[in-house]
């Protein structure tokens, strides 16, 4: 387990044509793997990442500071601090416009690794039943600078896959120590294979019971305050701009713990029907996919049950 800090994961500044920005791949350098998260400070007047969509990945974003415009196949909507814009598979092709502030954004995906295999010689790789050239001419971004800027015209009205984090209702939870705050964000937003939470987690007070997962994989960034990460027997301390990966199938329980002045956390989620949730405190297991909550008896596996 790494607990990694945006400020000291190495930066690459990458440009070409209009596209220009620095990247931090957060999620990799705690540790995530079927997911990932990057913070992307994108440069005045310039645009993120060519225009795309994905074909199984979900992507979800959330603004940490500065402005711009959200491109979606040719419609455009401003976008602030706090927003939260989620971005189906096979849904619009996508990008990001930044004003003379530039833009602070991270952006959370899926690692879906579709096969297509590549045959170095011939210069093609297999996709479904036919092929594509690969590996020649201009790499896509340069591809995408020479076809210069998307055109922009006037900003409307937001869709519903754009959401504002004030405008969210927050849900208060609390039992004996596990008190917080929490936005669902992802939800709000139409989010389908993963959830975005913002939670509030009161001083002293744990932001759920620990838990761990066998399918669902998880990914937090601190973003107020400070207090501490439970893993197992374990205290970790945590402040703004620490990321924390979790991995489904390690058997270890985790939770956040709030300090003094309490905490604010990003919460990251894949939602896994298959998933298996265990609360080692209570012994009490989630059966996500069918939603069923039961307790067991541990035995020894040494026992002959069968």
């Amino acid at each position: 387990m790494t607990i990694a800090h945006w400020e000291d994961i190495p930066k690459r500044h990458q440009v070409a044509g209009h596209l220009g920005g620095t990247w931090r791949d957060l999620g990799r350098a705690a540790g995530s793997v079927g997911v990932g998260v990057k913070r992307i400070e994108v440069d005045p007047d310039c645009w993120s990442t060519p225009a795309h969509v994905h074909g199984s990945a979900e992507e979800i974003f959330f603004v940490l500071g500065g402005s711009g415009i959200s491109w979606q196949d040719g419609k455009t909507y401003e976008v602030g601090p706090g927003d939260c814009l989620v971005h189906r598979r096979e849904s619009e092709p996508h990008t990001l416009k930044v004003g003379a502030d530039g833009l602070d954004v991270l952006a959370y995906g899926h690692r879906r690794w579709d096969e297509a295999a590549h045959l170095p010689r011939a210069g093609v790789s297999w996709l479904a039943d036919s092929w594509v050239e690969a590996g020649h001419g201009l790499n896509p971004w340069a591809r995408e600078a020479e076809a210069g800027p998307p055109e922009l015209g006037d900003p409307g009205e937001r869709p519903p896959t754009i959401v504002r984090l004030e405008d969210v209702e927050e849900e208060e939870f609390s039992a004996g120590d596990c008190v917080v705050r929490s936005r669902r964000l992802g939800a709000a937003a139409g989010s389908e294979l993963a959830g975005l939470n913002v939670d509030v987690v009161e001083p002293g007070m744990l932001n759920s019971f620990p838990h761990c997962h066998s399918a669902e994989e998880e990914l937090f960034v601190v973003l107020e305050g400070d207090g501490v990460f439970l893993l197992g027997d374990e205290e970790h301390a945590v402040r703004r701009g620490s990321v924390v990966a979790r991995p489904p199938g390690t058997r270890v329980a985790h939770t956040f713990r709030g300090g003094d002045e309490g905490m604010t956390i990003l919460v990251y989620g894949t939602r896994e029907p298959n998933d298996i949730c265990y609360y080692p405190r209570s012994r009490n297991v989630a059966l996500r996919g069918v939603g069923v909550v039961g307790r067991l008896e541990p035995i020894d596996e040494a026992d002959e049950v069968w």
